[in-house]
């Protein structure tokens, strides 16, 4: 076992805590990037004590084959335009780097305000 639930849930009111304290009342909006991140998400919404705004991204790299492909796609765009907003992109789990380096690269076109990534788990020995 990696970490205990007990670590889990005081590392994600930590984060939660952290973050109304960077953004106190700037309502950020709070991307959630479908579907691994969604009980992660939820969590850390609840742990958060300050205005804020949610929206949902999809993404695939595996199309229908049963390993990824390597190519990222949106299946799923956002419904809020995140153009000078606080983004805050909320991830299980970043494996290889691809997924979140796609979404990075392409939610900066968008021109957010700020944009920061919030992952529970993060493999840095499995970057590409």
């Amino acid at each position: 076992m990696l970490v205990t639930r007990e670590e889990l849930v005081q590392r994600v009111g930590e984060l939660g805590q952290a973050l109304a304290r960077d953004y106190p009342d700037q309502n950020p909006l709070l991307v959630c990037v479908l579907k691994g991140a969604i009980v992660f998400f939820a969590d850390l919404i609840r742990a958060i004590d300050a205005p804020l705004t949610t929206d949902f991204i999809s993404v695939s790299s595996y199309g229908t084959a049963p390993a990824s492909s390597g190519v990222v796609k949106i299946t799923s765009d956002l419904s809020i335009s995140i153009e000078d907003r606080d983004v805050i992109l909320v991830e299980d789990i970043i494996d290889s780097g691809r997924t979140i380096s796609y979404l990075t690269r392409n939610l900066q076109t968008r021109h957010p305000k700020s944009l920061r990534i919030c992952a529970l788990l993060d493999k840095v020995e499995r970057r590409e």
